[in-house]
């Protein structure tokens, strides 16, 4: 299987290369059109801030790419995010693969910290990313910015309030939490992307 990661300038790709290698996977980290439209799967992971990470997709024109992916494709954290609408995130105009925006954590409570840093549950995971998967099993996250509960949810965390934890339509994944850290749920998770039907 010939499995391809977007190069692009987000942070943290190395955790998501050992990540699948563990799996027995080694990936190439491309930008190159021909490598990632050709590829079985492909990943788009990484921790960011949107408009500039937006603005290094549209001049490098992997936005339009991304979009034109037919083959599964897993966003991750800046990932998912960028696969929305819009983020509040330096008022950027994201992808628009999921038509919903992305929205800062306003805590209400003292004890309520932004980021969101650390181990949550996720919940209601109706979805063949988290086949073997029980309810109310632990992922890592580390975000300011959330997707609302919407009609592309594939899970839900709790902080502050319910969000979206993943995101599934037609062939493209996300999840805002990050596989790579979330010890042998995460390896479960990946490992399911890996071997979804197309």
């Amino acid at each position: 299987m010939k499995v391809a990661i977007v190069k692009y300038n987000a942070g943290n790709i190395r955790s998501v290369v050992n990540a699948l290698n563990r799996l027995g996977v080694c990936p190439s980290v491309t930008d190159r059109p021909e490598e990632l439209l050709s590829a079985d799967r492909v990943l788009f992971p990484g921790q960011g801030e949107a408009f500039t990470t937006m603005q290094y997709l549209k001049e490098h024109r992997l936005d339009s790419l991304i979009c034109s992916l037919r083959q599964p494709v897993l966003g991750i954290c800046i990932g998912q995010q960028l696969m929305c609408r819009h983020s509040e995130e330096g008022d950027t105009e994201c992808l628009g693969i999921f038509d919903t925006d992305v929205i800062r954590f306003r805590p209400t409570r003292h004890e309520e910290k932004v980021p969101h840093m650390g181990w949550n549950r996720l919940r209601n995971m109706e979805n063949d990313l988290f086949h073997g998967c029980e309810e109310g099993v632990f992922a890592y996250f580390v975000h300011s910015y959330y997707v609302p509960v919407n009609p592309c949810t594939a899970a839900v965390c709790d902080y502050i309030e319910p969000f979206s934890a993943a995101l599934h339509k037609d062939n493209f994944y996300a999840t805002q939490f990050h596989p790579e850290k979330s010890g042998d749920t995460g390896e479960r998770i990946l490992q399911n992307f890996l071997d979804l039907k197309v």
